[in-house]
């Protein structure tokens, strides 16, 4: 498709203010962290790397990311096996309901993260009565989280057919053994971009962590939301959201990668 001059220049105007909007104020609390104002004021007075060393040197920092870590690698692993089972049933299998299903899986993405959270605070507290921890955290994660997984391997899996599925059982393979050494190693890039996937949105989410998490449970993004207004902690705030952001964009852009080199070899 061929475009006007004018259509052109447009398009690349709203595309530059729109990634302006986005970036700016990223680059805003870049330059914060390294400032020696003790607020998020602009444009800063000087440049410091002092925030930097408070942040690396406090505990309830570095309490808040180990926290993070581990609830995103537990929901990330909680959501490549359920994940990859639910894509299989359904691509695999005819049965009654099917579409429903496909539909309710992915449901909770689509869904605002304040409804899910209200949700599932009331399912933890009023139905199961188990008291919030860090594991309620955990399974409220990973309900978004297989949506990541599930995505990619099911889109995986139409594209691939079952043809070399049914040479493996027709040389007599068993179920597990095609699975093992056919489906898995045409699955693996689809997995590790729907994990890292899945990782990050753990990583930095919030609205559903404030709901589903127990008061002795501080994730980064919870962290963050609570001092940013302290005294003396708007700096150390900037530090670690720019830590948090770093963190977000590396699976993300790994991700693309491989799934643009997919593209490519195929």
């Amino acid at each position: 498709m061929r475009l006007s001059r004018l259509s052109r220049t447009a398009l690349g105007i709203i595309t530059v203010v729109i990634l302006v909007i986005v970036y700016v104020p990223l680059f805003v609390v870049l330059v914060n962290s390294f400032s020696t104002s003790r607020t998020l004021s602009w444009p800063p007075p000087g440049f410091t790397l002092e925030w930097w060393e408070r942040a690396f040197q406090s505990a309830g920092a570095m309490e808040a990311v180990a926290t993070s870590v581990q609830i995103a690698i537990v929901a990330t692993i909680i959501s490549l096996v359920l994940g990859t089972l639910i894509s299989l049933a359904l691509q695999r299998f005819e049965f009654f309901g099917r579409e429903a299903i496909s539909l309710l899986v992915i449901l909770p993405i689509a869904l605002p993260g304040i409804i899910t959270g209200i949700a599932l605070n009331n399912f933890f507290r009023t139905i199961m009565g188990v008291p919030l921890s860090i594991w309620t955290v955990v399974i409220a994660h990973a309900t978004f989280c297989i949506v990541t997984v599930f995505n990619n391997v099911i889109a995986r899996l139409r594209r691939l057919g079952t043809n070399f599925e049914e040479a493996s059982a027709d040389l007599g393979a068993g179920l597990w053994t095609t699975f093992r050494l056919v489906t898995f190693p045409q699955l693996r890039s689809a997995l590790f971009a729907g994990g890292l996937l899945a990782f990050a949105l753990s990583f930095d989410e919030i609205i559903v962590t404030t709901f589903t998490a127990g008061s002795g449970v501080t994730t980064l993004p919870i962290f963050i939301l609570n001092n940013m207004f302290r005294p003396n902690q708007a700096p150390i705030v900037s530090v670690i959201a720019v830590v948090l952001v770093l963190v977000s964009i590396v699976p993300i852009y790994i991700a693309q990668r491989i799934a643009g080199t997919e593209k490519t070899l195929r």
